[in-house]
């Protein structure tokens, strides 16, 4: 069965991935997942990030990033903030900020999808998607 939220469906499988050590993780393909890749890029969670598969059998492959010896994952923590059943919104004014700025706030505006750091340098409010450290 497909899942109806598809950002719950790629967080969830990223932080599998982190969990077990996996270097590559598989998602599958939407443009919203695509915009929240290349800000996780532009961001250092991730090292690369491409799109492989034709149509139906389209895919995002993100490459994790770990540290140290034992490979400790980047990406402590990935939470779903706004859901389908519980949309959250946030003005410009109060957007949030993720352990006193060390993690992110992805946000949906009217821009596109940027970082909370982004949307507060460019005025704008939005959905937030979710927070990343």
């Amino acid at each position: 069965m497909a899942s109806t939220d598809t950002i719950s469906d790629m967080l969830t499988r990223i932080r599998n991935a982190c969990l077990v050590r996996h270097s590559i993780v598989d998602i599958p393909h939407t443009r919203m997942n695509k915009n929240i890749a290349k800000v996780l890029k532009e961001e250092g969670f991730i090292h690369e990030w491409e799109e492989t598969g034709e149509g139906i059998k389209k895919k995002i492959s993100l490459s994790l990033k770990y540290k140290g010896k034992n490979r400790q994952p980047i990406i402590k923590t990935i939470r779903r903030i706004s859901k389908p059943g519980l949309r959250v919104y946030s003005n410009r004014k109060e957007l949030p900020r993720v352990l006193g700025g060390i993690g992110i706030a992805i946000i949906s505006t009217s821009r596109g999808i940027m970082t909370d750091r982004e949307a507060r340098r460019l005025g704008v409010g939005g959905e937030i998607l979710c927070y990343v450290w």
